[in-house]
């Protein structure tokens, strides 16, 4: 029978959907979508960091038209397109059926939002989680749009010298080559509004991202009636000096809400991630106030409309402006409320009237608030006791911040090679019910998926970790120059069978990277065992001003290029998305040694369960929580100590021993058919007790029925 041939006008539909597609993030957690893009072209999918927009802008219309020609492509071209209508024009969404009462979008606030490796507007864990967030927002149905500003170099592009020491780069964005859209108006022209710092007038558009169902705006002064000083406000992520980063949160804040109102989205509330954006409660009260409302009047109506995250477990972590500082950007904004400039301190103060305190972000965002949460059951209970002096004569335990456990977005984090296994074993709809214990617990059974599923799966991943590495770095040996490396070569660098544990995060000096180093004696035994191989692989970025970081991550490099090391340690350059989605996907052994109680959650750990990995972490943020015994493995103790000494010794201590007694022994603790099947029984137990627990779905929706539809 003969083909049925395939119309100009279905091959210039489909052209248009995969544009559309490409400009709307919900491509980078479905598979299918992101398989297309890596077809049309393997080599710019990779060279351009898994650029949807910048393959289709590198492939010719000609050339678009030809393979689609090719019936086979076209019916995947064809069903990603109908998967994507039907995933827009879903009615049955979680939010349906359970937040019909929401008047308008959530308006979601943060500095940083980690969406997709391409989009480099994000720094660590609260960015990622900001992202995170917004999918599985998208997911339920919940109207959601994001704000944030539009860093044009990003955080960094990291490289490490000869010595092991941490370098930063910054290449700008060409905004044209991103999959994101300036914001227009109905009349197709471009939204502009002004906010005030230092008496200057500061102009800002925003872009438009597409994530699902959910938007995203980013906020931008790189325009040409702007003093060089104000473009270079949304140049970098957390970059600058205190009057860099007031004029961001100013922007963030104050410009924020101006762009709402200018494109005319009126939110059902305003949720503040972290207090960078607090001043959007101020920008509120000045609304009110020009309504001619009182002042009490005013505040009620703006806490009724404003919710509060904090992530930050230590007061030093807290954003502080002194009085000079406060005066030099916000006087006019001050006059423009009717207060001065002292009156306006207060806000942000725990004493109003004392001169010698300085204006804190999340006082005004914990006053201006009608909820607040942390986000681990152990960050909420440090965050009562830290801001207990802003609610006198309350019991500690009844101070209004409550506390919502993050989570991650399953299916965004998921590697290829897991959703396509999930997929086959849990059928297409794993990813609607991932936050249902009940479809975990086939897990469990045996029956669903066996132990040789199991192992099969993990030995891909291993190996995966272990190419992707090799490949990573080669490219740094070629970027540092292609020094010679003598007899060694990366194609031995890590083994696809040896017990291999990843630690990749920020390298912040509270997260203890070298923790497994402290006695350096018994890490080589452990490592240079020919018996049972053990591995580690490192990523992770310093913030450019913390020098203490940066010593960390120089003493992990310089450990990796020992010789007796060479290929047993690895850091990763350039850590992102990308890096950590390799990393988290291959470790037999996510790695978290935060000094309690400074992890206010942590998320790292969470990518790994889906994957089989397996957590050995201090008892802080979400593994005091999530740890039962059999799911993985605890370091030191319940319990907060008398000296940072002496947890880390206690720590290092317990590391070393759960390592060499319980995780080795167990890892290589083999059947006769080559399986360790008593460490996969751990793995079932991980998956089928965690992975309903820890993600964003049931973190969203804990934030909807706690907090969104309630206090209106």
């Amino acid at each position: 029978m003969a083909r049925q041939r395939i119309s100009e006008k279905q091959i210039t539909e489909l052209i248009s959907c995969l544009r559309e597609i490409a400009y709307n993030l919900w491509w980078s957690w479905h598979p299918s979508a992101q398989q297309l893009f890596h077809e049309l072209s393997p080599f710019f999918w990779e060279e351009s960091t898994h650029n949807a927009v910048e393959v289709l802008d590198w492939i010719s219309g000609q050339e678009l038209k030809g393979r689609l020609q090719n019936p086979a492509f076209f019916k995947r071209v064809e069903a990603v397109c109908k998967k994507y209508r039907t995933y827009l024009d879903k009615k049955n969404t979680w939010a349906a059926k359970h937040a019909a009462a929401l008047k308008g979008p959530i308006a979601y606030f943060s500095a940083e939002l980690g969406l997709h490796e391409s989009l480099r507007i994000y720094s660590g864990g609260l960015g990622i989680l900001a992202g995170d967030h917004t999918k599985s927002a998208s997911d339920l149905g919940i109207p959601f749009i994001a704000v944030t500003l539009f860093y044009r170099q990003g955080y960094f592009r990291q490289t490490v010298s000869n010595d092991g020491w941490q370098q930063e780069q910054y290449p700008a964005y060409d905004p044209a080559k991103l999959p994101i859209r300036p914001v227009m108006d109905k009349k197709g022209k471009r939204v502009f509004s002004t906010v005030e710092i230092d008496n200057a007038t500061v102009a800002f558009c925003a872009w438009s991202v597409e994530v699902g169902r959910a938007r995203v705006l980013l906020l931008d002064t790189d325009l040409p009636e702007n003093e060089q000083r104000y473009r270079d406000l949304t140049a970098h992520v957390y970059g600058g000096d205190q009057a860099n980063r007031i004029g961001q949160e100013v922007l963030l804040g104050i410009g924020g809400v101006r762009m709402l109102r200018a494109i005319g989205v009126k939110p059902h509330l305003f949720h503040m991630n972290e207090g960078h954006s607090a001043f959007l409660t101020l920008e509120l009260l000045r609304e009110q106030l020009h309504a001619k409302k009182g002042m009490e009047a005013a505040v009620r109506h703006v806490r009724r409309r404003c919710f509060f995250t904090t992530h930050t477990p230590v007061p030093a972590g807290h954003d502080r402006f002194d009085r000079s500082l406060m005066a030099w950007a916000l006087t006019g904004f001050a006059e423009s409320l009717g207060l001065t400039i002292d009156a306006l301190m207060d806000f942000g103060r725990i004493q109003p009237g004392n001169a010698d305190e300085t204006f804190t972000m999340t006082v005004l965002a914990l006053k201006m608030s009608r909820g607040a949460n942390g986000v681990s059951a152990l960050h909420g209970s440090v965050s009562r006791n830290m801001w207990k002096e802003l609610f006198p004569g309350q019991p500690e335990d009844q101070i209004p911040i409550g506390s919502i456990t993050n989570g991650i977005h399953t299916p965004g984090w998921a590697a290829h090679t897991a959703s396509q296994f999930w997929t086959v074993r849990l059928g297409e709809q794993w990813i609607d019910k991932l936050h249902d214990p009940s479809l975990w617990k086939r897990v469990l059974s045996g029956a669903t998926v066996t132990d040789e599923d199991l192992w099969g799966l993990r030995t891909i991943l291993r190996r995966e970790l272990v190419e992707a590495a090799r490949r990573r770095l080669r490219e740094s040996h070629v970027i540092a120059g292609g020094a010679p490396i003598g007899p060694r070569s990366f194609d031995n660098v890590l083994s696809p069978h040896a017990l291999t544990i990843g630690f990749a995060r920020r390298f912040a000096t509270y997260k203890r990277a070298p923790l497994f180093f402290r006695d350096l004696e018994w890490a080589l035994r452990i490592l240079l065992d020919q018996d049972r191989p053990v591995q580690m692989v490192f990523a992770g970025k310093a913030h450019p001003r913390d020098d203490a970081g940066k010593q960390f991550i120089q003493q992990i490099v310089n450990i990796s290029r020992r010789q007796d090391l060479f290929g047993k340690v690895v850091f990763l350059e350039n850590y992102d998305i990308n890096i950590a989605r390799h990393i988290i996907a291959g470790a037999d052994i996510w790695l978290n040694t935060p000094r309690r109680p400074m992890e206010a959650s942590g998320t790292s750990g969470m990518k790994t369960i889906i994957h089989g990995g397996l957590q050995v972490s201090t008892m802080d943020g979400w593994w005091r929580e999530g740890y039962d015994g059999m799911n993985g493995w605890k370091i030191g103790e319940d319990k907060n100590y008398e000296s940072e000494t002496a947890q880390d010794e206690a720590d290092a201590g317990s590391l070393r021993h759960v390592i060499e007694n319980e995780v080795i022994p167990l890892f290589f603790d083999r059947g006769a058919d080559g399986i360790p099947h008593k460490w996969l029984k751990r793995v079932r137990h991980s998956i089928a007790t965690l992975a309903p627990q820890y993600n964003t779905h049931r973190m969203v929706i804990e934030y909807a029925q706690k907090y969104y539809l309630t206090g209106s």
